[in-house]
């Protein structure tokens, strides 16, 4: 394993029970992950990219095989310790964008930092700091339903990026918006991508976000069909 390297799975299987039988959604995943990548488990429904993305995310466990991320395997992790790695290492962003309706923008933004040992200065300063990476410092004291799709998303950016985790896992995060948004969200993410180097993982089969991925996983019936890197 590279030194670089921050997530490395090995030979991953992960079945689910369906009735009487189950469905093998993942089939024996080989992959590794650098620090700073920008790349996309690309492919259709049922692929598997986003049980894969929800395994390194330690949102699920591994039937067989194994995956570690940061150094940790997430199959012997207890609830506790998944708990822990989610809270300290890994940000998350999704196409629902998942805020939190009656707080505020800076509510929304403040919320993971209060799971950890910040003062309220220094939160304050954690928060405007992420606000300020999106372009919302004007907005925050609005709440979601003030908000446009394309801000709404940009709040669930700063929240998944303001305690600068190693990791952001990012699935369909521009579903819900059209392309003028989706392209302005990307470039973010892109932005904090490099000046923060930040591990970025999105889980996708949108035209518009696979063309910024430096790395291209193509996920068929719950294995790698094949790989493109993008050099310059």
């Amino acid at each position: 394993m590279e030194n670089s390297a921050i997530i490395q799975i090995n030979q991953l299987i992960k079945r689910f029970p369906i009735g009487k039988g189950e469905f093998t959604a993942l089939k024996g995943i080989n992959l590794n992950f650098g620090t700073g990548e920008f790349a996309g488990l690309i492919g259709p429904s049922g692929s598997g990219k986003t049980t894969l993305l929800n395994i390194i995310g330690s949102l699920d466990m591994p039937t067989e095989g194994e995956a570690i991320v940061l150094g940790k395997s997430i199959s012997k992790l207890s609830a506790k310790e998944s708990a822990k790695l989610r809270k300290e290492s890994l940000g998350f962003i999704f196409q629902s964008y998942n805020l939190l309706q009656v707080h505020t923008v800076f509510e929304n933004v403040e919320f993971p930092l209060l799971l950890l040992d910040y003062t309220t200065p220094e939160r304050k300063k954690m928060v405007m700091d992420a606000l300020e990476w999106v372009g919302l410092t004007d907005k925050v004291k609005s709440k979601p339903p003030q908000l446009s799709g394309g801000e709404c998303q940009r709040v669930a950016i700063a929240r998944a990026m303001v305690k600068k985790p190693s990791l952001v896992l990012a699935d369909e995060p521009t579903a819900n918006l059209d392309a003028a948004n989706s392209h302005n969200i990307l470039q973010t993410m892109q932005n904090l991508n490099r000046e923060l180097k930040t591990t970025f993982i999105f889980a996708t089969h949108d035209e518009k976000v696979i063309g910024y991925l430096k790395r291209k996983i193509f996920l068929k019936d719950g294995l790698v069909d094949h790989e493109e890197w993008i050099t310059q």
